[in-house]
């Protein structure tokens, strides 16, 4: 029997992948085994796996790639743009703002205030923190707005605009706010933070509209004496800047230079671990001038109670030291309050003494005068026949009142202040009537007519005075006795206090020096000087013209000041319609100086358009130039000299 045969275990063989040339067979088609012989099994397939390393190698890649996008962008920023990106981030971490210097005073003579610089407080905001993010209101800038509003006196869209100001983190509310106004600001800031805190707690937005109002200190223009001396001080405007007068003139010397603070700030606080850069504000220049306060103050009340007596359109009054040329008050009427100017009428903000130009009448007589005597065409006892009315040129002149032939002396014809006697008297200057123009002319250039002052003082007018050549034919005649020709105050001032110093112009000054931020006095330059007469012309013209005050038949007589040599001369002129350009009304003024024998202070007093009661200038100017000297006087402490005064005759006997 043969042997059992053992039957072989079936192996799977390896897997194979399904494809075209080793899909199954169907059966049909499949080779059996032979009978008898058992069936092999078919050998396992084998898995064959992808290789990694593509993939690998593009993750590699793509992550080097990455990297190297990070490694430029950060060179970028620290090397390339670093500064660039450090500014970006100092201007939302640093907040600037400005240190307003202190603006100088402006004292008188005697370091009296008259303006001077108050703590104040400019209020700021920061518009980031009104954002609906930041503040927790939709609409935080209207809110606030209508809330400041009241308190800073600003229109509500104006300030809702200023606090939506896009980009930016600074913006000024309002300037050089009192104490007391920023107090009313914080206490309101208190309620509403309080409120918020509140509302926060209860699970609300805790919106506060008020959390980005801030405050820098500042300062703020005061005149302590309100009205007293405003035509000459201006004002300053909103900005703290000069707008008029020795404010605008002087703006930088008072204004010093503003200094910086810059700081770290978070959240609209100041980080006081960040530490701060601060270039320190320079304080403005202290300036003295050359006004008495005292006699500015009798000026200006002297000069208003007659413009409102006489319902006058203006008027003012000069004074001046004779020897120095100083100012001593200049005042004018009305005037205005430099601490209000919004309620100040524009017509009266600026110093009518410098600025007004106007035919001076007949206290411009004295230059023709000292023409006259200088050139040695008469004496004060030079016989000056003059009739009722003079023919000349193309009209007929008259005095101020009607009379019969008056015999006068020359002094008379000043001391009567007659035009037809001044006309006679200047014709002697030349040999025909163009030369004695011309030498006219030249001396009324040596008094400062038709030139500025010397003060450089804002919108300060020269006058007018045209050429001699261009004379009109009444010109030539009218200009001797003061029509024609135009002054301002200061100038008419001027020519009196040439005749009192001798014969020598001084340039006329307001300001005596000034103080530095460093405490140091600096006296201001000396003052041009100009030879015009001799001192013997000027001692004549002094006694003649104590004939106009102290001769019971001069015009001047309402100026006399008991104890007291005056020396003066009354002026009414045909006064020129701004508005029309023609003769309308009248200019009332007086000019004079004393002690007559030792001149000191001059006096000079116009009076524009009076039409309520007398219009001569004896009668309205006199006695404030008589008020105003007396206390000038008194205030400056001058004795009278004590010498009887000198008379000249007034008249002559004809035929003798």
């Amino acid at each position: 029997m043969p042997p059992k045969e053992t039957p072989r275990r079936r192996v799977p063989g390896p897997a194979r992948r399904p494809g075209p040339g080793n899909r199954p067979r169907p059966a049909a088609n499949r080779p059996r085994p032979p009978a008898g012989r058992p069936r092999t099994a078919a050998p396992p397939r084998r898995i064959r796996l992808g290789s990694p390393r593509p993939r690998l190698r593009l993750v590699s890649l793509a992550l080097t790639l990455t990297m190297l996008v990070f490694v430029v962008r950060l060179l970028q920023v620290q090397a390339v743009d670093a500064s660039t990106y450090a500014a970006m981030a100092d201007k939302n971490r640093y907040m600037s703002y400005t240190l307003t210097a202190e603006r100088g005073e402006i004292t008188d003579r005697s370091g009296i205030a008259l303006a001077t610089s108050v703590d104040a407080y400019d209020v700021t905001a920061d518009p980031k923190m009104f954002t609906p993010e930041e503040s927790k209101a939709p609409d935080a800038p209207e809110q606030a707005a209508a809330l400041l509003a009241p308190i800073l006196g600003k229109d509500v869209a104006e300030l809702a605009n200023r606090l939506k100001t896009p980009k930016s983190r600074y913006t000024v509310l309002a300037r050089r706010q009192t104490p007391q106004v920023w107090k009313q600001i914080s206490d309101l800031k208190g309620v509403f933070a309080e409120k918020a805190r509140t509302d926060k707690a209860a699970g609300g937005t805790g919106a506060n509209v008020l959390a980005g109002v801030f405050r820098e200190a500042s300062s703020k223009r005061v005149y302590p004496n309100g009205e007293l001396g405003a035509g000459i001080l201006g004002y300053v405007n909103a900005e703290g800047r000069g707008a008029g007068g020795l404010e605008s003139m002087l703006d930088a010397e008072l204004a010093g230079q503003d200094g910086e603070v810059t700081y770290a700030q978070s959240g609209g606080r100041r980080v006081p671990t960040a530490g701060a850069r601060e270039v320190p504000a320079v304080p403005g220049s202290d300036i003295e001038l050359t006004i008495d306060r005292d006699i500015q103050w009798a000026a200006q009340q002297a000069i208003a109670a007659q413009v409102r007596k006489s319902k006058a359109d203006r008027g003012y009054v000069v004074v001046q030291n004779t020897r120095t040329g100083e100012i001593l008050a200049m005042a004018n009427a009305p005037g205005f309050d430099p601490n209000d100017i919004s309620q100040a009428d524009a017509a009266a903000m600026g110093n009518a003494a410098l600025q007004d130009v106007y035919e001076p009448g007949s206290t411009s007589k004295v230059m023709s005068m000292a023409a006259v005597l200088e050139e040695r065409a008469a004496t004060p006892a030079t016989h000056v026949t003059v009739p009722n009315r003079l023919h000349r040129g193309d009209r007929l002149f008259h005095d101020d009142i009607d009379h019969p032939t008056w015999h006068l002396t020359l002094n008379g014809v000043l001391a009567k202040s007659s035009n037809i006697g001044t006309i006679l008297a200047t014709g002697q200057l030349g040999r025909t009537q163009a030369e004695a123009n011309r030498v006219l002319y030249s001396y009324l250039r040596k008094f400062g007519i038709g030139s500025p002052t010397g003060l450089d003082y804002p919108g300060e007018s020269p006058g007018i005075l045209a050429k001699p050549q261009n004379w009109s034919t009444s010109q030539q005649y009218t200009i001797p006795f003061g029509q024609g020709l135009s002054v301002n105050a200061v100038q008419a001032a001027s020519v009196y206090s040439t005749i009192a110093n001798g014969g020598v112009r001084i340039e006329p000054t307001l300001i005596r020096g000034t103080t530095g931020p460093d405490g140091r006095f600096t006296s201001a330059p000396e003052p041009g000087k100009t030879r015009v007469v001799s001192e013997k012309t000027a001692r004549t013209l002094a006694t003649m013209l104590e004939s106009v005050v102290g001769d019971e038949e001069g015009t001047g007589t309402k100026a006399k000041i008991p104890g007291y040599r005056v020396a003066g001369k009354t002026g009414t002129a045909n006064r020129v319609d701004p508005e029309t350009g023609r003769y309308k009304g009248y200019t009332a003024s007086f000019a004079g100086f004393a002690p007559a024998d030792d001149p000191q202070i001059t006096v000079y007093c116009a009076i524009q358009n009076p039409t309520k009661g007398s219009y001569f200038g004896g009668q309205i100017c006199g006695p404030i130039y008589k008020k105003v000297m007396e206390f000038a006087l008194k205030t400056r402490q001058v004795a009278p000299t004590g010498a009887p005064p000198a008379r000249l005759p007034v008249t002559f006997e004809p035929g003798t």
